[in-house]
């Protein structure tokens, strides 16, 4: 059973910048990716890394903005925020497949997932 942790989300002020962290109690974890989700709104694909940490997408809201990242060794996945913008505030999700996938922005393909981590970006 795979344990993952997010941290890292805070208030800070649009045009600002954190980086959000998730840990995973596992190894081998494939595929991993960051989802977020507003009030009222269904949760959405952020961005996702293949298994070696070579390979990457990110949704146009965020491209050029975030990079997705991680550290094997740690058993952790990253997301850094640049340049945040207001309609970035969200509980954001880290989650990770065990499907054989490569790359994946579908979110019945991830098998575990986090509690989440809020961020707010006020304006």
């Amino acid at each position: 059973q795979v344990q993952l942790v997010e941290s890292g989300g805070e208030l800070t002020q649009a045009g600002g910048s954190l980086r959000l962290s998730c840990a995973a109690s596992g190894r081998n974890l494939g595929t991993m990716g960051w989802f977020r989700q507003a009030p009222a709104r269904e949760r959405e694909f952020v961005a996702t890394i293949s298994r070696s940490g070579g390979h990457a997408e990110y949704a146009d809201s965020v491209k050029g903005r975030f990079t997705i990242s991680r550290d094997n060794a740690k058993n952790t996945v990253y997301l850094q925020m640049n340049s945040l913008r207001s309609e970035d505030t969200a509980v954001y999700y880290c989650a990770v497949s065990q499907r054989r996938t490569f790359l994946t922005r579908i979110q019945s393909d991830y098998d575990y997932w986090g509690q989440g981590t809020q961020v707010t970006v006020s304006s």
